[in-house]
């Protein structure tokens, strides 16, 4: 015991001397294991913090009050959560009915007018007697600004109120303190342009309010808001005061208690309980908890997040590992002699390895000292910045000392297990090679190619059979791991392959190969390092593009792209011709189409009726008898799985290939002349003739019976189960989306067929899909017009998500990752090669030789790693996409099977992220090659050369 306490004790005193006297590499190893420490650390004390203890999160939502009263359904029993409010159960869900006595109080009601039944509900019955109560109303509101009009929310309170204290924080003036004064949120004014001692404008009812202060919502800074007193807002508002939302504040001697919720709960009031909440009652004593058809849910651990979580873990020790590893590498070569000495002296190959690894020990130590303590700073300094991300205030600083402990503790796992390797080649060093500085002759390992070969094909078909046959991402992601480590142990042999190209090189060139093919043990791990960073990120960014573009592919626009939509619910055609001057001055229309809506002839409908509303008259398309699918009759659930399979191959029976909706108001049977076919991009000289020959364009052909023709079934009200008559017209199909649309005639067509007709809208087609600014122009026409309150419009912007950003910033981290570890090698390269350059120098070698030499090896180290990277992260971004498409088709396969209408079969979609690959295989050896030369000095030093 005490052998070994001395053993390690001497290695600990050793490694603290050589850190010291080599600052510039100790200080390299403590900034690569401090990175990720550092990440580590402020991330757990933001997310901690970030979580509110129980007074904290009562504070916001209560304030000092012991409990908050709701009305949920009035004199409607309820069962609630202790104290997860979202969480209850409505006695109206059950099968019972609603008693006479169940009736919503109206907040505004005075009590007058209406007689109300003497049991009729009243907020003040269920409040706690002698309790200080306090009101607050909630309400929204349109509010015109110098952009045009905001909804925003509006409060009405006394925030000045000690009940309140907590969940309103003056930042900047004054609270209101009567009509016509309102407090904004900081949201509110920078959304409106507005600060404290403006005004602004209600613009349902032209109420200017002025601004007295600005105040935010701890739990919600992304809220637009306006705060008023008690009954000076929305009272004026035209909503009806059945859109408030109110609460009661109540402060209780003694406080609320659990049997006093539940006493609540009788009348259909939820109540926030602060006693409650600090003290819950045990889930015997819960009724909720005791309900049949209350499902109480465990989250448990997701296994797919814990494995990718493992994962991570796992790369991100190889990279530190990778990096480290031959720092600590070089640091024994240095100290050759030194462990010689210990060695000649009676010092075991146990010693040699603790002074090594006591090295790790100790620089891991450093790290995670200087990882913590830049942690928490970082976070401290960037708390508002990630409180605004979060869109919440942090609670107190909560740092949790074990977590602190063990974050540490990897720490100098990491260091330990980075000069692990090291430590053994070290003991293994002869005394004699040690004391003369002689290499000896090392050869490659012939295992570890054969155990990399097998590791990369065992990993590649775990990936790809997990991700394909099992859709399990556990399996993937062990299958991504499994590879890349095995190709991290093909790395040295890879590394001399490449340098069998130098002779195809320049001087400089053949020298940078060269040197890296010779000294394996310091470039290979290098190289395995941008490796990894570049797998990772292409990883990511394959998945990335994967998903755009399965996202792409199934996107359904509701018009043709760029489509300019102007449509309206009742009234004259003329309510439209605003809207088309303001479209056709600002947008870049260009075909013109106006539809209407066919319907019943005149004596199915009701005089004024539109085929609109419930109760009207109404058209639709008969499907004819021999091409009505089996699947959707009353005798589908007496077919087998098998039949239904094959019932699917049916061209009767085929999956309805979604439409977008932008033209259902127009639907199911729209009339107009043959323009709409240019703005359906479907004009075609058949489709033409067709509509002049008074044929009705179909877009479903199982509509058409087997002579041609279609059958309209016209319908009095929605309330017929038989149609009171029926139209048939000559048809033709038309191969193309109809956007909402199962029929198409012309006006002719329908007045010859007897059928009436409801005008709906004007579509326009565009040169291009209109921009931003075409569009603000276009909105700023329209806030100077008086439009209609039945009119609408919509522009199709088609696919719009973009992942541009994402992938920069994966190129940027996946860069700077890689130039480091370039840089690192370089540099241990330089330290490791004086000697060599110094007899370069003294044979004459020009001094630009060390800088282009310099250039050449930070740039071939990095194009090598991110070469090797990009292959090597194609593999569990397969994997991943693959598993994606096996989960998404199992789901088809399952509802197909049961006979649901879902849709087309699931498609894999596969794209690469060229542009992040060519940053990576062009940009960042270009990089690594320019900074390295111009950060290396020319000329060299020269000096007596040893052995």
């Amino acid at each position: 015991m005490n052998k070994t306490l001395n053993r390690w004790r001497l290695g600990l005193r050793v490694a603290r001397r050589d850190a010291l006297r080599a600052k510039g590499r100790s200080a390299l190893v403590v900034a690569m294991i401090a990175l990720p420490i550092l990440g580590v650390a402020g991330a757990d004390l933001a997310v901690r913090s970030s979580q509110l203890s129980t007074e904290e999160w009562l504070s916001r939502e209560i304030g000092t009050a012991d409990a908050r009263y709701e009305i949920h359904e009035a004199g409607v029993p309820i069962l609630q959560h202790p104290t997860d409010l979202a969480e209850l159960w409505s006695s109206s869900w059950d099968s019972e009915s609603r008693g006479p006595d169940q009736i919503t109080r109206d907040p505004g009601d005075d009590g007058e007018g209406d007689e109300e039944p003497a049991d009729a509900f009243r907020i003040e019955d269920v409040l706690p007697e002698g309790a200080t109560v306090l009101e607050e109303r909630s309400g929204y509101a349109d509010i015109t600004t110098e952009h045009g009009i905001l909804w925003a929310d509006i409060r009405e309170t006394d925030p000045t109120a000690e009940l309140t204290r907590g969940k309103y924080t003056l930042l900047d003036g004054d609270w209101p303190t009567g009509p016509g004064e309102v407090a904004a949120t900081e949201q509110f004014l920078k959304d409106t342009g507005s600060r404290v001692g403006s005004e602004v404008e209600l613009a349902e009812i032209d109420h200017k309010v002025t601004i007295t202060g600005s105040y935010e919502l701890p739990g919600s800074l992304r809220s637009a808001s306006l705060l008023a007193t008690n009954d000076s807002l929305l009272p004026l508002l035209e909503h009806g005061d059945t859109d408030w939302d109110v609460s009661y504040l109540a402060a209780v001697d003694g406080g609320v208690s659990w049997d006093a919720v539940q006493a609540a709960n009788e009348h259909g009031v939820l109540v926030a309980s602060r006693a409650v909440h600090l003290d819950p009652p045990a889930d015997a004593d819960v009724p909720l908890f005791q309900h049949p058809d209350y499902y109480r849910f465990d989250p448990g651990i997701d296994s797919g997040a814990a494995a990718l979580i493992g994962v991570a873990v796992a790369l991100v020790v190889l990279e530190i590992c990778l990096l480290a590893g031959p720092a600590f590498a070089v640091g024994a070569r240095r100290s050759r002699r030194q462990l010689g000495l210990i060695g000649s002296n009676g010092g075991d190959r146990a010693q040699l390895r603790a002074v090594m690894l006591s090295s790790g020990i100790v620089l891991g130590a450093v790290a995670a000292v200087v990882g913590i303590v830049l942690g928490v700073i970082g976070v401290v300094l960037a708390k508002p910045f990630l409180e605004n991300i979060g869109g919440s205030r942090f609670g107190s600083w909560d740092f949790r000392w074990l977590e602190i402990a063990g974050i540490a503790a990897f720490a100098v796992f990491i260091g330990t297990l980075a000069a692990l390797i090291p430590a053994i080649n070290a003991s293994r060093s002869s005394v004699l090679e040690s004391l003369t500085g002689t290499k000896g002759v090392r050869r490659g390992s012939r295992a570890l190619p054969i155990a990399g070969t097998v590791a990369l094909v065992l990993g590649v078909v775990i990936a790809l059979v997990g991700g394909l046959s099992m859709g399990n991402v556990t399996m993937v992601g062990l299958g991504a791991v499994i590879a890349e480590l095995g190709l991290v142990a093909l790395t040295p042999l890879l590394v001399g392959g490449f340098g069998k190209l130098a002779r195809f090189l320049p001087l400089s060139g053949r020298l940078a190969l060269r040197d890296a093919a010779r000294n394996r043990g310091r470039t290979a791990p290098a190289v395995a390092a941008v490796l990894a960073a570049a797998a990772g990120a292409v990883a990511v960014a394959t998945v990335t593009t994967g998903i755009q573009a399965q996202e792409r592919a199934e996107y359904i626009p509701n018009l043709p792209d760029g489509t300019v939509a102007l449509t309206m619910w009742d009234g004259s055609e003329s309510q439209l011709d605003p809207l088309r001057a303001a479209a056709e001055k600002t947008l870049p229309v260009t075909d013109r189409a106006d539809l209407a809506t066919a319907r019943p002839a005149p004596e199915f409908c009701a005089p004024g009726a539109t085929g609109r509303d419930d109760g009207d008259c109404y058209l639709t398309v008969q499907i004819p008898p021999e091409n009505e699918c089996p699947l959707w009759g009353e005798s589908d659930e007496l077919l087998s799985e098998q039949e239904t399979r094959e019932l699917r191959q049916d061209e009767r029976c085929r999956f309805s290939a979604y439409s977008g909706w932008g033209m259902s108001d127009a639907g199911p049977v729209a009339v107009g002349d043959t323009d709409i076919l240019k703005v359906l991009d479907l004009d075609r000289p058949e489709y033409r003739q067709a509509l002049e020959d008074g044929k009705v364009l179909v877009f479903d052909r199982n509509e058409i019976d087997s002579e041609g023709l279609v059958t309209f079934e016209q319908y009095e009200s929605w309330e017929q189960d038989e149609p009171s008559g029926t139209v048939t017209l000559p048809a033709h199909h038309l191969d193309g989306d109809g956007y909402g649309l199962d029929a198409l005639m012309t006006p002719e067509t329908a007045r010859q067929a007897g059928l009436g007709t409801t005008f709906t809208g004007t579509y326009y087609a565009t040169s291009d899909r209109p921009t931003s600014q075409e569009e603000q122009a276009f909105r700023g026409e329209l806030d100077d017009l008086v439009l209609g309150s039945q009119t609408s419009w919509t522009i199709e912007r088609g696919y719009t998500a973009d992942y541009s950003l994402v992938l920069l910033i994966l190129a940027i981290a996946a860069m700077v990752i890689a130039l480091g570890a370039a840089g690192i090698a370089t540099g241990l390269a330089q330290a490791d090669s004086e000697a060599d350059l110094a007899t370069l120098a003294a044979v004459g070698a020009a001094p630009r030789i060390r800088r282009t030499l310099s250039g050449l090896q930070c740039g071939l180290i990095a194009f090598m790693g991110v070469l090797l990277g990009a292959v090597s992260g194609l593999v569990p971004a397969m994997g991943l996409l693959l598993a994606d498409h096996r989960e998404r088709l199992d789901w088809w396969d399952q509802q197909a099977a049961e006979g649901w209408d879902i849709g087309p079969r699931p498609e894999l979609h596969l794209a690469l992220p060229w542009e992040t690959l060519g940053q990576l295989v062009l940009l960042v050896p270009l990089i690594a090659m320019l900074f390295a030369a111009v950060l290396t000095r020319s000329r060299v030093t020269l000096a007596r050369r040893a052995g």
